[in-house]
Protein backbone atom coordinates (compact mmCIF):
# COMPACT_ATOMS: atom_id res chain seq x y z
CA UNK A 1 0.00 0.00 0.00
CA UNK A 2 1.16 3.52 -0.65
CA UNK A 3 0.84 4.36 3.05
CA UNK A 4 3.36 1.66 3.94
CA UNK A 5 5.71 2.85 1.22
CA UNK A 6 5.54 6.42 2.50
CA UNK A 7 6.44 5.35 6.02
CA UNK A 8 9.36 3.27 4.78
CA UNK A 9 10.76 6.07 2.61
CA UNK A 10 10.15 8.96 5.04
CA UNK A 11 11.47 8.12 8.49
CA UNK A 12 10.85 10.65 11.23
CA UNK A 13 13.76 13.07 11.66
CA UNK A 14 15.98 12.52 14.67
CA UNK A 15 15.50 15.31 17.20
CA UNK A 16 18.34 16.39 19.40
CA UNK A 17 17.61 16.72 23.07
CA UNK A 18 17.85 20.19 24.54
CA UNK A 19 20.68 20.66 26.99
CA UNK A 20 19.47 20.60 30.59
CA UNK A 21 21.37 22.60 33.17
CA UNK A 22 22.40 20.89 36.40
CA UNK A 23 20.05 23.16 38.39
CA UNK A 24 17.43 25.78 37.52
CA UNK A 25 17.99 29.52 37.80
CA UNK A 26 18.52 30.76 41.37
CA UNK A 27 15.33 31.71 43.18
CA UNK A 28 12.42 30.43 45.23
CA UNK A 29 10.07 27.92 43.61
CA UNK A 30 6.57 26.94 44.73
CA UNK A 31 5.44 23.36 44.15
CA UNK A 32 2.32 22.88 42.01
CA UNK A 33 0.18 20.23 43.79
CA UNK A 34 -1.79 19.50 40.61
CA UNK A 35 1.36 18.27 38.87
CA UNK A 36 3.39 16.82 41.75
CA UNK A 37 3.17 13.32 43.22
CA UNK A 38 4.95 11.17 45.77
CA UNK A 39 4.98 7.45 44.96
CA UNK A 40 6.03 4.53 47.14
CA UNK A 41 6.76 0.84 46.74
CA UNK A 42 6.74 -1.29 49.89
CA UNK A 43 7.85 -4.87 50.35
CA UNK A 44 5.03 -7.40 50.72
CA UNK A 45 6.06 -10.74 52.27
CA UNK A 46 9.64 -10.07 51.05
CA UNK A 47 8.95 -11.18 47.48
CA UNK A 48 6.10 -8.88 46.44
CA UNK A 49 5.48 -5.14 46.25
CA UNK A 50 2.57 -2.87 47.14
CA UNK A 51 2.63 0.39 45.21
CA UNK A 52 0.79 3.61 45.87
CA UNK A 53 1.00 7.36 45.89
CA UNK A 54 0.07 10.51 47.76
CA UNK A 55 -1.98 12.99 45.78
CA UNK A 56 -1.34 16.23 47.68
CA UNK A 57 2.26 17.47 47.71
CA UNK A 58 2.96 21.12 48.59
CA UNK A 59 5.94 23.22 49.56
CA UNK A 60 8.80 25.34 48.32
CA UNK A 61 12.45 25.00 47.51
CA UNK A 62 15.23 27.52 47.13
CA UNK A 63 17.92 27.26 44.47
CA UNK A 64 21.15 29.11 45.18
CA UNK A 65 24.44 29.44 43.29
CA UNK A 66 25.94 28.01 46.49
CA UNK A 67 24.84 24.34 46.83
CA UNK A 68 25.17 24.59 50.60
CA UNK A 69 22.45 27.27 50.63
CA UNK A 70 19.88 25.31 48.58
CA UNK A 71 16.91 24.16 50.65
CA UNK A 72 13.72 22.13 50.46
CA UNK A 73 10.50 22.27 52.49
CA UNK A 74 7.87 19.74 51.38
CA UNK A 75 4.60 18.70 53.03
CA UNK A 76 2.55 15.65 52.03
CA UNK A 77 -1.09 15.17 53.05
CA UNK A 78 -0.99 11.57 54.28
CA UNK A 79 -4.77 11.11 54.04
CA UNK A 80 -4.48 11.35 50.24
CA UNK A 81 -2.76 7.96 50.09
CA UNK A 82 -4.01 5.72 47.28
CA UNK A 83 -3.10 2.13 46.42
CA UNK A 84 -6.25 1.70 44.28
CA UNK A 85 -7.77 -0.62 46.91
CA UNK A 86 -10.10 1.24 49.28
CA UNK A 87 -9.94 -1.32 52.12
CA UNK A 88 -6.14 -1.31 52.05
CA UNK A 89 -6.02 2.49 51.95
CA UNK A 90 -8.19 2.68 55.07
CA UNK A 91 -5.87 0.20 56.80
CA UNK A 92 -2.87 2.33 55.87
CA UNK A 93 -4.61 5.43 57.25
CA UNK A 94 -5.24 3.61 60.53
CA UNK A 95 -3.15 3.45 63.69
CA UNK A 96 -1.08 0.45 62.53
CA UNK A 97 0.49 2.62 59.84
CA UNK A 98 0.14 6.37 59.24
CA UNK A 99 -2.50 7.03 61.93
CA UNK A 100 -3.79 10.07 60.07
CA UNK A 101 -6.07 11.14 62.94
CA UNK A 102 -2.93 11.99 64.93
CA UNK A 103 -0.42 12.70 62.17
CA UNK A 104 -2.07 14.55 59.30
CA UNK A 105 1.07 15.21 57.27
CA UNK A 106 4.59 14.10 56.65
CA UNK A 107 7.32 16.64 55.92
CA UNK A 108 10.73 16.65 54.33
CA UNK A 109 13.04 19.53 55.15
CA UNK A 110 16.69 20.02 54.38
CA UNK A 111 19.40 22.51 53.55
CA UNK A 112 22.47 21.92 51.45
CA UNK A 113 23.02 19.61 48.49
CA UNK A 114 26.05 17.99 46.91
CA UNK A 115 26.64 16.56 43.47
CA UNK A 116 27.06 12.79 43.26
CA UNK A 117 27.43 12.55 39.47
CA UNK A 118 27.10 14.75 36.39
CA UNK A 119 23.42 15.63 36.83
CA UNK A 120 22.54 13.84 40.08
CA UNK A 121 22.41 15.54 43.47
CA UNK A 122 21.86 14.43 47.05
CA UNK A 123 20.29 16.13 50.05
CA UNK A 124 20.47 14.66 53.55
CA UNK A 125 17.18 16.10 54.74
CA UNK A 126 14.95 15.24 57.68
CA UNK A 127 11.76 13.25 57.09
CA UNK A 128 9.08 13.56 59.78
CA UNK A 129 6.46 10.83 59.54
CA UNK A 130 4.19 9.22 62.12
CA UNK A 131 5.65 11.53 64.77
CA UNK A 132 9.23 10.37 64.14
CA UNK A 133 12.00 12.39 62.50
CA UNK A 134 14.93 10.72 60.75
CA UNK A 135 17.57 11.83 58.26
CA UNK A 136 16.67 10.31 54.89
CA UNK A 137 19.00 10.97 51.94
CA UNK A 138 17.16 12.16 48.83
CA UNK A 139 18.79 11.69 45.43
CA UNK A 140 17.36 13.92 42.72
CA UNK A 141 17.77 15.18 39.19
CA UNK A 142 16.67 18.44 37.60
CA UNK A 143 14.66 17.51 34.51
CA UNK A 144 14.60 20.97 32.97
CA UNK A 145 12.63 24.21 32.54
CA UNK A 146 9.40 24.25 30.55
CA UNK A 147 9.94 25.84 27.15
CA UNK A 148 6.29 26.72 26.43
CA UNK A 149 5.60 29.08 29.34
CA UNK A 150 3.30 31.95 28.39
CA UNK A 151 4.74 35.50 28.38
CA UNK A 152 4.76 37.12 31.83
CA UNK A 153 4.16 33.73 33.47
CA UNK A 154 6.73 32.42 35.97
CA UNK A 155 9.31 29.90 34.88
CA UNK A 156 8.23 26.29 35.55
CA UNK A 157 10.73 23.56 36.40
CA UNK A 158 10.57 19.81 37.04
CA UNK A 159 12.49 17.43 39.29
CA UNK A 160 12.56 13.69 39.93
CA UNK A 161 13.82 12.30 43.24
CA UNK A 162 14.24 8.94 44.96
CA UNK A 163 14.80 7.77 48.53
CA UNK A 164 14.64 4.60 50.62
CA UNK A 165 13.67 3.92 54.22
CA UNK A 166 12.62 1.25 56.68
CA UNK A 167 9.06 1.53 57.99
CA UNK A 168 10.17 0.22 61.40
CA UNK A 169 12.41 3.29 61.82
CA UNK A 170 9.22 5.35 61.93
CA UNK A 171 7.38 2.96 64.28
CA UNK A 172 5.07 1.81 61.52
CA UNK A 173 3.80 -1.57 60.34
CA UNK A 174 4.68 -3.69 63.38
CA UNK A 175 2.99 -6.78 61.94
CA UNK A 176 4.96 -6.36 58.71
CA UNK A 177 8.21 -5.97 60.58
CA UNK A 178 7.64 -9.24 62.44
CA UNK A 179 6.25 -11.45 59.69
CA UNK A 180 7.24 -9.87 56.38
CA UNK A 181 10.39 -7.80 56.67
CA UNK A 182 12.17 -9.61 59.47
CA UNK A 183 15.71 -8.58 60.40
CA UNK A 184 16.68 -7.18 57.01
CA UNK A 185 18.67 -3.97 57.26
CA UNK A 186 18.03 -2.75 53.72
CA UNK A 187 15.24 -0.25 53.00
CA UNK A 188 11.84 -1.92 52.63
CA UNK A 189 10.10 1.17 51.22
CA UNK A 190 11.26 2.95 48.07
CA UNK A 191 10.03 6.48 47.41
CA UNK A 192 9.85 8.43 44.16
CA UNK A 193 8.75 12.03 43.88
CA UNK A 194 7.94 13.99 40.73
CA UNK A 195 7.63 17.73 41.22
CA UNK A 196 6.69 20.66 39.03
CA UNK A 197 7.21 24.10 40.54
CA UNK A 198 6.90 27.74 39.55
CA UNK A 199 9.43 30.47 40.23
CA UNK A 200 8.10 32.99 42.76
CA UNK A 201 11.19 35.19 43.11
CA UNK A 202 14.75 35.35 41.89
CA UNK A 203 18.10 36.23 43.34
CA UNK A 204 20.76 37.99 41.34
Amino acid sequence: MSWSFAVAESPAPVQKSAKVEALPAPGTYKIDPAHSFAYFSAWHHLVGRVRGRFDNVTGTFIVSPDPAACSVDVTIDVATISTQIGKRDEDLRGDAYFDVKKFLTMTYRGRGIHRISGDMWRMDGSLTMHGVTKVVPLTFKFNGTFSDTEPNEPARVAFHGTAGLKRAAFDMGARDNASEVGDSTVPDVDIEIDVEADASSSTH
